[in-house]
């Protein structure tokens, strides 16, 4: 497929034949959290990526202690290869795929299609939920090259007007025309106003999957990024409302087609649409 780093990704074939590898710890993130308790791939753990991820008191994620433990309450070490997979086209996955890089963890990969692929292809789902050793965990540190943060998206702003950065919305088009605040039958909830960062190129994340949920071929996903402007040249920030769709788009970029300075707002729409003082647009660019 022509990826920059094609060891990211497994199939649904290699999930299947490393099942009872000890050295694989199998993870489903959902949406919908509790899919996961009708059934899942035999040996997978839930993950709830509100509860296990966000610190319950403070804006922000869980510190490093906190998923130190979190990781070996699952029986994850620092040498398992962790393999992520969800609904929703792996949103979900692919958000929990940004944390971990941005924890420091070494192997982790996506399950190519997610769980969609999975059951289409009628491979066995169980709801025993599994129990593992303790694993030992260290995190090495933290990569804030990946994530961006308000203040810093404010200066991109000036990037993107000089030509040396570039944002990409990844929501859908009415979100990013200003005429909803969520995705089309989704509550409308979340952000007070409407519309999109100022010079923010609409991308939307669907754009870079096949009908079965996996990846399109790299040469396809550079048609549909390089014409807009979204080149390997340019400091790169993408958000969504959340940031699990932003972490599908971030993920193509960074490690199917190898952009090296691409960053996740994880403030995304929710912050940037509720903070005082920052500019908005409406309509199309």
């Amino acid at each position: 497929m022509g990826y920059a780093h094609p060891e990211v990704l497994v199939s649904t074939d290699w999930v299947a034949s490393h099942l009872n590898d000890p050295q694989v710890r199998v993870l489903e993130v959902d949406e919908d959290i509790l899919l996961y308790d009708t059934g899942h791939v035999p040996g997978a753990l839930k993950v709830d990526w509100q509860k296990d991820f966000w610190d319950p008191v403070v804006r922000d994620f869980i510190d490093e202690e906190a998923f130190a433990k979190l990781m070996e309450r699952w029986g994850i070490s620092n040498d398992t290869t962790v393999v992520l997979y969800g609904d929703k086209n792996n949103w979900w996955a692919a958000y929990a795929f940004w944390f971990f890089k941005y924890n420091g963890h070494k192997d982790v990969r996506l399950m190519n299609g997610g769980r969609q692929k999975w059951v289409e292809e009628g491979r066995p789902l169980s709801t025993e939920v599994p129990s593992y050793p303790p694993g030992r965990y260290e995190v090495p540190y933290r990569d804030e090259s990946i994530r961006a943060y308000r203040d810093e998206v404010l200066q991109h702003i000036l990037k993107v007007k000089e030509g040396r950065g570039v944002l990409v919305d990844v929501r859908s088009p009415e979100e990013y025309r200003g005429e909803l605040t969520h995705m089309p039958n989704y509550p409308q909830e979340g952000a007070l106003r409407a519309g999109h960062i100022p010079g923010a190129k609409n991308i939307p994340w669907a754009r870079a999957v096949n009908p079965d949920g996996t990846f399109k071929s790299a040469e396809e996903l550079r048609a549909i990024y390089e014409p807009l402007g979204v080149t390997k040249d340019k400091e790169v920030v993408v958000y969504c409302r959340i940031a699990e769709r932003s972490s599908h788009s971030w993920f193509v970029l960074k490690y199917l087609l190898g952009y090296g300075k691409v960053k996740n707002y994880d403030g995304s729409w929710t912050e940037w649409g509720n903070a005082v003082r920052l500019p908005i647009a409406k309509g199309e660019e």
